[in-house]
């Protein structure tokens, strides 16, 4: 087995340089595509998953750009509503792109996380709350069908527990909402935090 052997008794020091969080960036990629303007993300970590965000921002008609560890999203021109399954596969976050597709586009074309049928995932709890604020979701062989006719509207929404990813989809549709929406037993992790900020800097009222 291995293992770990510390010897104590000797002063510490040096520093070392933290990279933003993974769970932070993710979400507000997604985000970025709700604005459709210029985003500059600062300490973005250099990740598999964040490559894949990017990509996926790519497909939809972004324009991005890595400085070092400095990410910029114009999603001005963004047109596309549609992931591909092969993007969806290449990380595991990337239901997030929902909520911000249907609160930008009015729709959304995405395969569901693995590329299999929902059935009982935890992804039922998103769909729930995206159908409770007016988007008519279909699913087919893996494949989700998402469109609302008019716009989104806010909602009263309890979750049956404090879903991170259920959370941020949520938050991210009703940027895109007419109306107030309110969600009980929301997560409370770092990372919502960071996206309310990012959203609230952006013009958005999140509390």
């Amino acid at each position: 087995m291995e293992k770990f052997i510390i010897n104590g008794g000797n002063e510490l020091h040096g520093s070392v340089k933290l990279q933003g969080s993974k769970n932070s960036i993710l979400p507000i990629l997604a985000a970025s595509a709700v604005t459709g303007k210029v985003s500059v993300l600062h300490n973005c970590p250099k990740l598999s998953d964040v490559d894949a965000a990017l990509k996926i921002l790519r497909h939809i008609g972004c324009k991005t750009q890595r400085h070092g560890h400095t990410v910029i999203v114009d999603s001005t021109n963004a047109d596309g509503f549609e992931i591909p399954e092969n993007l969806m596969r290449e990380m595991r976050s990337s239901i997030i792109f929902l909520g911000a597709l249907l609160a930008r586009f009015g729709r959304a074309r995405v395969s569901a996380p693995g590329g299999c049928e929902i059935g009982i995932r935890p992804i039922d709890l998103h769909l729930s709350a995206l159908g409770s604020m007016g988007a008519e979701i279909t699913e087919t062989g893996g494949i989700l069908e998402c469109e609302c006719r008019g716009f989104l509207s806010g909602r009263q929404i309890a979750l049956n527990f404090p879903s991170v990813g259920a959370t941020e989809n949520i938050i991210l549709a009703a940027i895109g909402a007419r109306g107030e929406t309110v969600i009980t037993n929301a997560a409370r992790e770092p990372e919502i935090i960071d996206l309310a900020d990012y959203l609230t800097k952006c013009g958005a009222s999140v509390v």
